[in-house]
């Protein structure tokens, strides 16, 4: 089977298909990613399906029928099915609440439209290896907690908070009201090693391709770089993710 069979396979395991099968799992309070609806379709119980997943801040997509078919694998969908999520989501009290239990300053990892699920996964992984207290990602453009980033992270999602929210710049200032200290990873920045870690920290980590978002390099207080010394000018995310999450954990264990 080729890699791409692979991720289509993998996408239709993550789907729940048809109008029942939809609204039994918003009933049974099932952690839903994304609501994927053919266009046009509005009649009979869809309509109330919509407006469900509106209620509950679901994200919910048209798209064409012909591109539904094929993600159900032509299936009968009856013109609507959603994507699951891997874990139940967590709030931001969560988070804080994880921190307070262990005695800690609070430490957030922030994917800024991470959109790689193998990147998140992998980040999720490190970040519960490296003793932080949850994670925060956007609800649009973004990768979200499918079962390539449960796996991806190596079982780490049973353990780490993963928060997803509508807006990141709002998300950052309840941080900074909390006393957190926003630190963006991205270029022409203070060395990552002569940084100083120390107290309630937000690290955050840019998308694959376009780094830190404008608006949040804005909002952070501190820019972190890391050396590129050989032809490549940039880090894969996890890998740089990782590398800075450890630096914060030695300086909390006074290295």
């Amino acid at each position: 089977m080729t890699e791409r069979n692979n991720r289509n396979t993998e996408s239709r395991d993550e789907l729940i298909i048809g109008r029942n099968a939809v609204s039994e799992a918003l009933k049974s309070e099932r952690a839903i990613n994304t609501l994927l609806v053919a266009k046009g379709e509005r009649n009979g119980s869809i309509g109330r399906i919509i407006a469900i997943c509106k209620e509950k801040k679901i994200v919910v997509k048209e798209v064409d029928r012909k591109k539904l078919d094929f993600l159900c694998g032509h299936g009968s969908h009856q013109g609507v099915a959603a994507y699951a999520a891997a874990h139940e989501y967590s709030e931001l009290e969560d988070i804080f609440a994880l921190s307070e239990s262990r005695g800690e300053h609070p430490f957030v990892i922030i994917c800024d439209e991470i959109e790689d699920p193998h990147n998140l996964g992998a980040i999720i992984r490190t970040a519960e290896c490296a003793g932080a207290h949850g994670i925060i990602i956007p609800k649009r453009h973004g990768a979200s907690l499918t079962w390539a980033v449960g796996k991806a992270s190596a079982g780490a999602v049973e353990y780490m908070p993963v928060v997803r929210v509508g807006n990141l710049a709002s998300a950052i200032d309840e941080l900074k009201e909390k006393g957190l200290w926003i630190y963006s990873a991205d270029m022409d920045g203070k060395l990552w090693c002569e940084t100083d870690f120390s107290g309630a920290v937000a690290l955050v980590i840019g998308s694959e391709g376009k780094g830190v978002s404008r608006l949040i390099r804005e909002k952070s207080d501190f820019i972190v770089s890391l050396p590129m010394k050989g032809n490549i000018n940039s880090l894969n995310a996890s890998v740089a993710a990782g590398v800075l999450m450890y630096e914060v954990a030695k300086q909390r264990l006074g290295i």
